[in-house]
C-alpha cells in the first residue's frame, strides 16, 4: 500500500472512528509528513518496504537534529510511528508491526505548577470586571474573566472551554464537557464562576454576537467568531502581566491550581480524576506528589523538632 494512502487512512481513523481532536490530529500528521518525507529520500514509498531496521535508523537520527528535539516531541514522534504500523497490521494491510522493538525515549517527569489561591485571585480580578461591579462597557473584559472563572472552578482544558456552546450550561450549576476521544463528563461549577458566566451572558454576549454569524458557541471575539485556543492562551497571558505574575502562566496552569487546590483541601485523587476527565488514576496522581512537597515544606518550617 502506497505510504500517501496508508497516511490518509489512518489519519482518518484517528479522527472520525476514535474521536482525537483536530489539534492532536494535526501534530499526528506533521510527524507522519516528515517520517514519509524521509522514506521517499530513502526510495521507500509502500508501507509493505518499511523494516524495523529503517524504523529504527529513522527514530535515532530524528533524536540526533541540531538543536536536540524535546524528549516529549520524540516520544509523540514515536506514538505516531507506532500507531500507524499498528493500524496497518491489525487492518491486514502490511504483513507486521516494525515498531514492535522501537524503544520509547525517556521523558523527565515534572511536576506541575500551580499558582497559590491568592495568585489565582489576583489573576482573576486582572482578567475583568466581577460580576457584582457596577454595569461596564468593558465587553472583553466580562468574558475574559467568565472565560478564567470557568476554567479554574473546572479544571477543563481550554481546549473543552472554547468549544462549550451556550447549552452545555443548560444544567445550572454543572457543566456538560465534551473532553479528548470525544467523551463526556459532568462537572460541576462554583458560585462565583457561574454568576460570572450570567454576566457575561447578560451584559457582554448578545452585542458581540451581533457583529457575527450567529453560533452557538458560548465564548465569542470581539468580531462575534468563536474564541480560539490561541485567543484564550493571549487572554490569559494578559491576566498574568497585569496580576504581576512573572512565572509562566498557560490555560494549564488553571487547570493544574484546580487539581492540585482539590487536593490540599481533601479532595479524593478519584473524585478529582472524575472531574479533569484522566482515563487513569495514574495520571492524576502526580499531583499528589506536590501535595505531599507541600506537607513536608509546612512540617519542616512549623515542627520544633523536623531539622
Amino acid at each position: 500500500m502506497r505510504l500517501e494512502r496508508a497516511v490518509a487512512a489512518y489519519l482518518r481513523h484517528i479522527s472520525v472512528e476514535r474521536g482525537l481532536s483536530a489539534h492532536t490530529v494535526a501534530a499526528y500528521r506533521r510527524d507522519l509528513d516528515a517520517y514519509t518525507a524521509w522514506l521517499g529520500e530513502q526510495g521507500i514509498d509502500d508501507a509493505a518496504a518499511v523494516t524495523a531496521e529503517v524504523v529504527t535508523r529513522f527514530a535515532e537520527q530524528a533524536a540526533a537534529a541540531d538543536p536536540p528535539p524535546a524528549a516529549t516531541s520524540l516520544a509523540r514522534l514515536q506514538s505516531s510511528l507506532r500507531g500507524l504500523h499498528r493500524f496497518l497490521a491489525r487492518e491486514g494491510l502490511v504483513a507486521g508491526d516494525p515498531t514492535q522493538r522501537l524503544r520509547p525515549p525517556k521523558t523527565p517527569r515534572r511536576l506541575p505548577k500551580a499558582l497559590t489561591i491568592d495568585q489565582v485571585e489576583r489573576l482573576l480580578d486582572a482578567a475583568g470586571p466581577a460580576p457584582g461591579d457596577a454595569v461596564t462597557t468593558d465587553l472583553a473584559g466580562l468574558r475574559d474573566r467568565a472565560l478564567l472563572e470557568l476554567l479554574y472552578a473546572t479544571g477543563a482544558r481550554v481546549s473543552e472551554v472554547v468549544q462549550l456552546d451556550v447549552d452545555d450550561l443548560a444544567l445550572g450549576d454543572v457543566l456538560r464537557v465534551r473532553g479528548k476521544g470525544s467523551k463526556e463528563r459532568v462537572v460541576p461549577v462554583g458560585s462565583y464562576a457561574r454568576a460570572a458566566v450570567d454576566a457575561y451572558l447578560a451584559r457582554a454576549r448578545p452585542e458581540l454576537s451581533r457583529r457575527g454569524r450567529a453560533t452557538p458557541r458560548l465564548f465569542l471575539g470581539v468580531r462575534g467568531a468563536p474564541l480560539s485556543r490561541q485567543s484564550a492562551w493571549l487572554i490569559i497571558q494578559r491576566a498574568a502581566e497585569g496580576a504581576g505574575l512573572t512565572a509562566h502562566v498557560s490555560p494549564h496552569t488553571l487547570r493544574h491550581s484546580f487539581a492540585t487546590h482539590l487536593l490540599q483541601g481533601g479532595a479524593d485523587v478519584r473524585v478529582v480524576q472524575e472531574l479533569l476527565g484522566h482515563a487513569s488514576v495514574a495520571t492524576t496522581q502526580i499531583y499528589t506528589h506536590v501535595t505531599v512537597d507541600a506537607l513536608r515544606e509546612i512540617y519542616a518550617t512549623s515542627h520544633p523538632r523536623a531539622r
